[in-house]
């Protein structure tokens, strides 16, 4: 899980750090690398947003892999208020996970989108209460760890690198994974689960 404070999930760089072409060109690629990193961890990442996700607040959040937001918390890319844009993955992972159209229209106006809203377009994945958001958040990522956390990281490998390629590269890269999943203990004890208990009573390891 990532958090920030109460007030503020993150809310982005610290302009003065911008201060010409090339500080620009290091901050950004200092970000990338820091919210690469969150992207490629294989296990799930979920980002428990409470107040303002700003800039490189939300490019943070659009890393990892589901968003928790609590009731009163906003969300926006607002670079081109000041005359530049996104830098640390919004221009790529927003569309990505909203669609081209609606992630030009919160790049293009700057604003900032009340928590229900960017529920209802796919930009968080549950709306909470305010007081409740990290509660929320490490119930969900408990339970997906209590799972088969192997064919989760398997899964999460899967799309992630199926979405910057073909379909027929995707299915490729899904038929590996599907293949490596019956390698691993836990496919044993969930196949043998299922077929002398039936589903969803397998006790995973994790391996």
């Amino acid at each position: 899980m990532v958090a920030g404070s109460d007030r503020a999930f993150a809310a982005g760089a610290d302009i003065a750090e911008f201060s010409d072409a090339q500080a620009a060109a290091s901050v950004s690629a200092t970000f990338r690398r820091a919210f690469d990193a969150v992207a490629s961890i294989h296990r799930p990442v979920i980002a428990a947003i409470r107040g303002f996700a700003l800039g490189g607040g939300l490019e943070l959040a659009l890393a990892c892999d589901l968003r928790v937001a609590g009731d009163t918390a906003r969300l926006g890319q607002p670079e081109v208020l000041l005359g530049i844009i996104p830098g640390a993955g919004g221009t790529q992972r927003l569309p990505r996970l909203v669609g081209p159209a609606r992630a030009k229209e919160m790049v293009w106006s700057g604003r900032t989108v009340k928590a229900q809203e960017a529920f209802d377009f796919g930009l968080v994945d549950r709306v909470v209460a305010d007081g409740e958001v990290e509660e929320t958040a490490l119930a969900w990522a408990g339970s997906l760890a209590a799972g088969a956390s192997v064919a989760i990281g398997l899964a999460k490998r899967a799309i992630d690198s199926g979405l910057d390629g073909s379909l027929s590269a995707g299915l490729d890269r899904e038929a590996e994974a599907f293949t490596e999943a019956f390698s691993t203990k836990d496919a044993a004890v969930g196949i043998k689960s299922f077929l002398t208990d039936g589903p969803g009573k397998a006790k995973f390891t994790g391996t």
